[in-house]
C-alpha cells in the first residue's frame, strides 16, 4: 500500500507546484504564449493546404471555416478573454482567476485545440462541447468578479462574450449540419464583433497609453463618440447579420462605413502623428486605423467591384485584430511582469511585419495575384508571433522582476 500511495502523494505535489508556476498566476501568461502559438501553428497548416503540400480532414470542417474558426476563436478570444481576466482584477481590486482553477482552463483549451486540428467528425463535435464549457467558465469567473465588486462600467463584456460564445456555438452547428453558407456569415459576424471589442478596449486604452507614453497633457476624444461608435458598430452588425436571412431597408454599408470614419476621427485627437517613434504606441495607433479603414473597405465592397469584401476583411483581421493583439500583448507582458515598457528592438520590426502582411492581403488580390499574397502574408504572420515567442517567452515564464506576483 505504501508503494501505490507514495507516486500518489509525488503527483499530488506536482500539481501543486506546478500551479503555482508564473505562467499560471495570471490569466495573460499562458494566453499570450499559446495563443501566439496556436495562431502559428494553424497558419502553417493553412499555407500548407494552400500549397497542396497537404489536405485537411474532409471529415471535419470545410478549410475555410476551419482557417476562420481557427484564426478568430483559437487565437482571437484566446488572447482577448486572457487579458480582460487579466485585466478585470486591476478594475475591480479582487483577484482573478490562478492557479490550479487555471490550469484546468488552460488544459480544456489545449485538449480543444487538438481536437480542432485533428478535425474530423467526432473530435469537431467532441470539440465543439468542451467550447460550450469553455466560454460558461471564463463568463462565469469573469462575471462572479465584475458582480461582486458591483463594477457596472466593465458588466459590458459579460454580454460581448456571450454573444461571442453564441455565435462559435451557430458557426460550429452549421458546419456540422453541412450549411458551410451560413457558418461563414456567422464568422463574418464574428469579425465585427471583434472589431466592437477592439473599439471598446482599443478606445479606452490607447489615449491613456499615449498621453502617458508621448507625454501628452490632453490625449482624449468628446466622449459622445463613444455611445455614438457603439451604437453604430452594433447596429451595423446586427443588419449584416441579418440581411443574411431577411432583407431590410437598411443596409450595413452605411453603418460600417460610419463606424470606420468614427474610429479614424477618435485617430485624429488622439495625436497619432506624434507616436511615431514609440514602437509600443504606434502600433496601436496603426492597429486602430486598420480597424476604421476596413470597416470602410466593407462598406464601399457593397457599392463597387474594385473593392472586394474579403480585403476589408482581412484589413480587420490582419491590420487591426492581429497587430493590436501583438501590440497589447508586447505591452502588457512587460508592464504586469514589472519591467519597464521597452520592447527589444526585434519587436518593431515584427510589428512592421504584421503591418506590411494586412497591406499585402488587402492589396494584391485585386491586382491579380490572389495566391502570391495568401503565402506572403501568411509566412509574415508566422514569422511575427515567432519572434513574440522567441522575445516573451522567458519573459512570461519568470516570476515577475519586483518580486509581486
Amino acid at each position: 500500500m505504501l508503494h501505490i500511495q507514495e507516486p500518489l502523494a509525488e503527483n499530488s505535489t506536482q500539481r501543486a507546484t506546478l500551479a503555482e508556476h508564473p505562467l499560471f498566476q495570471l490569466a495573460f501568461r499562458s494566453s499570450f504564449i499559446l495563443g501566439a502559438l496556436a495562431s502559428i501553428v494553424a497558419m502553417t497548416i493553412w499555407l500548407g493546404f494552400l500549397n497542396a503540400w497537404w489536405q485537411l480532414n474532409p471529415t471535419g470542417l470545410t478549410p475555410t471555416v476551419w482557417h476562420l474558426h481557427e484564426m478568430l476563436f483559437g487565437f482571437g478570444a484566446t488572447i482577448a478573454t486572457g487579458f480582460v481576466l487579466t485585466a478585470v482584477q486591476t478594475w475591480t481590486g479582487r483577484p482573478s482567476i490562478k492557479g490550479l482553477p487555471l490550469m484546468a482552463l488552460v488544459s480544456l483549451w489545449l485538449v480543444i485545440r487538438v481536437l480542432f486540428f485533428v478535425n474530423s467528425t467526432a473530435t469537431v463535435i467532441l470539440a465543439t462541447v468542451l467550447q460550450a464549457l469553455w466560454w460558461i467558465s471564463v463568463i462565469a469567473i469573469y462575471s462572479h468578479i465584475v458582480l461582486l465588486a458591483n463594477n457596472r462600467r466593465n458588466y459590458l463584456f459579460i454580454p460581448l462574450f456571450s454573444v461571442m460564445a453564441l455565435l462559435e456555438m451557430a458557426l460550429l452547428i452549421s458546419e456540422l449540419t453541412i450549411d458551410t453558407a451560413q457558418a461563414l456569415h456567422i464568422g463574418r459576424t464574428m469579425v465585427l464583433m471583434f472589431g466592437i471589442l477592439m473599439g471598446i478596449v482599443g478606445g479606452r486604452v490607447i489615449p491613456f497609453f499615449t498621453r502617458n507614453g508621448a507625454k501628452l497633457v490632453a490625449v482624449s476624444h468628446p466622449k459622445l463618440l463613444d455611445p455614438l461608435l457603439l451604437i453604430t458598430s452594433l447596429l451595423g452588425a446586427l443588419v449584416f447579420f441579418s440581411h443574411f436571412y431577411i432583407s431590410l431597408p437598411l443596409s450595413p454599408a452605411y453603418l460600417m462605413i460610419a463606424a470606420g470614419c468614427l474610429h479614424l476621427s477618435k485617430l485624429v485627437f488622439w495625436q497619432s502623428n506624434k507616436t511615431a517613434g514609440i514602437a509600443l504606441l504606434w502600433s496601436l495607433h496603426v492597429s486602430y486605423g486598420a480597424l476604421g479603414v476596413g470597416l470602410i473597405l466593407l462598406g464601399s465592397s457593397y457599392f463597387t467591384p474594385l473593392i472586394v469584401f474579403s480585403s476589408g476583411l482581412h484589413v480587420i483581421t490582419v491590420g487591426a485584430m492581429g497587430l493590436m493583439i501583438l501590440s497589447m500583448m508586447s505591452r502588457v507582458s512587460l508592464g504586469h511582469t514589472g519591467r519597464v515598457l521597452m520592447p527589444k528592438p526585434i519587436i518593431s520590426y515584427a510589428f512592421l511585419l504584421l503591418a506590411l502582411a494586412a497591406i499585402i492581403r488587402a492589396l494584391l488580390p485585386s491586382l491579380g495575384y490572389a495566391h502570391l499574397a495568401w503565402q506572403l502574408s501568411a509566412m509574415l504572420w508566422i514569422t511575427a508571433f515567432a519572434m513574440f515567442i522567441w522575445v516573451y517567452l522567458p519573459i512570461l515564464k519568470a516570476p515577475r522582476q519586483d518580486g509581486l506576483r
